[in-house]
């Protein structure tokens, strides 16, 4: 007689095909709740900075966590990959803060530009113009972006535990006396010496230690455990029909479509890079299907209430833990769902508690550099490029813009031009026109 724990097993092992994958059910489940514990910030961060458009922080709330279990859970089961989605930050601040702060639109109108977005996206997916797109990428360069999203994630880490901040000529030394920046680097030694140890779950284990820590120093703030989710009702589908044919809709979906399509493939070229999940080819199989589940998580959180949802760079935490398969996204997704119910635990999770785990991430992203061919200038500049651009310009789609304008041209003017597919022609021409993003 078969265990309810043996069925599920057998169960999981036959959807996500763990075995094949050179996995098991802890490693994935133990990724997908690290993936949670590095991102679930967003729950915080996402109803703040869209109530400065004006929307209700509860409904935004609740928004953001039903978007991410919906993208991921197709994540899970259409693609099988352990990458989570949810609102994007970057998208988020360019939604409160330039199309309705700056130019003056109401965040019903901004919601709209996000559904188009959505459905133009699903479109695109369907005609696998953005898999064309990733698999035009060179290989040097998608080693490149897994590089650059590495320092990209430290850079966040730093910043968000305040040991590096915006002074000087740009940035500089943070307050490292501060309560934050101590827990921080408390965190830091911690899962050092686990992952020395080789400890399974060092950066959860740690994020966990380094919360509890925060309690007596004044950083983590327990503020009860259970609590009702706010309702939908005052941000579900706000959409403006009536000026979906204005210039400004169209230069403002425009902006939400490029931005994110680039985000979102230089998220899966950098993490499942880092996954060996490439081919040989350099290509990732079933991209149609991870695409697609960043489009339709789009035009479902446009409907609830919220900002693009893009896969999160922060799935490398879980990818670094074991994690390659669907389970690993699965996991994540039924703690977003979980978060709608025990809100108040996973919210107190401070910045310092998962700063640390970003910056030793970013440290695990560095090893495809040993891959780049650094003796080819026409390879190693673009590829240079991509991984400085992103961490100093605080955006992957540039860091992508930089490398794949660099590379066309380099290649064109020393007469390597049958190097560079036909895409990447076209593309690095839309860059250059439309001026760097």
């Amino acid at each position: 007689m078969t265990t309810n724990s043996q069925a599920s097993g057998g169960f999981f092992e036959k959807k996500f095909k763990l075995k094949e994958n050179n996995t098991d059910t802890k490693t994935e489940v133990l990724a997908g709740i690290t993936t949670f514990m590095t991102m679930a910030y967003i729950l915080v961060v996402n109803p703040i900075t869209l109530a400065e458009a004006g929307m209700d922080k509860g409904g935004v709330f609740t928004a953001t966590a039903l978007s991410a279990v919906i993208a991921t859970l197709v994540m899970a089961f259409y693609a099988n990959y352990p990458f989570a989605l949810a609102p994007g930050m970057g998208l988020n601040a360019f939604f409160a803060y330039s199309v309705v702060l700056g130019m003056g639109h109401s965040w019903q109108f901004a919601l709209t530009a996000v559904f188009l977005e959505g459905i133009i996206f699903i479109i695109l997916s369907i005609f696998k113009v953005r898999e064309a797109i990733f698999d035009a990428i060179p290989t040097n360069l998608k080693k490149a972006v897994s590089v650059g999203i590495g320092l990209f994630i430290a850079f966040i880490g730093l910043s968000s535990a305040g040991i590096v901040e915006q002074g000087g000529a740009i940035l500089t030394l943070g307050n490292i006396h501060s309560s934050e920046a101590i827990l921080a680097l408390i965190g830091l030694v911690i899962m050092g010496i686990l992952l020395a140890k080789q400890v399974k779950g060092a950066l959860l284990i740690g994020i966990i230690v380094t919360t509890i820590i925060g309690i007596p120093m004044g950083v983590t703030h327990p503020s009860g455990v259970f609590s009702l989710p706010p309702s939908l009702k005052p941000v579900a589908f706000k959409f403006v029909w009536d000026e979906i044919f204005t210039k400004d809709m169209f230069v403002v979906m425009f902006t939400f479509l490029f931005v994110d399509v680039f985000d979102t493939i230089g998220t899966l070229v950098g993490v499942s890079s880092k996954a060996n999940m490439l081919d040989e080819d350099g290509k990732l199989p079933k991209v149609s299907q991870a695409l697609m589940a960043d489009a339709i998580g789009t035009v479902a959180g446009a409907c609830l209430g919220t900002s693009t949802v893009t896969t999160y760079v922060e799935s490398a935490s879980g990818v670094a833990e074991g994690g390659r398969t669907g389970l690993t996204a699965f996991t994540t997704a039924c703690l977003f769902a979980l978060s709608l119910l025990f809100a108040p635990i996973f919210i107190m999770v401070p910045a310092a508690a998962t700063a640390p785990a970003l910056i030793l991430v970013g440290l695990f992203m560095m090893s495809p550099i040993k891959d780049i061919n650094l003796d080819d200038f026409t390879e190693a500049i673009p590829a240079f490029l991509a991984i400085i651009m992103m961490p100093l310009a605080y955006s992957i789609a540039e860091g992508i813009v930089f490398g794949m304008v660099s590379y066309v041209v380099l290649k064109l003017l020393t007469g390597k031009w049958k190097d560079v597919s036909p895409i990447m022609y076209v593309l690095a021409i839309l860059f250059v026109l439309k001026g760097f993003i």
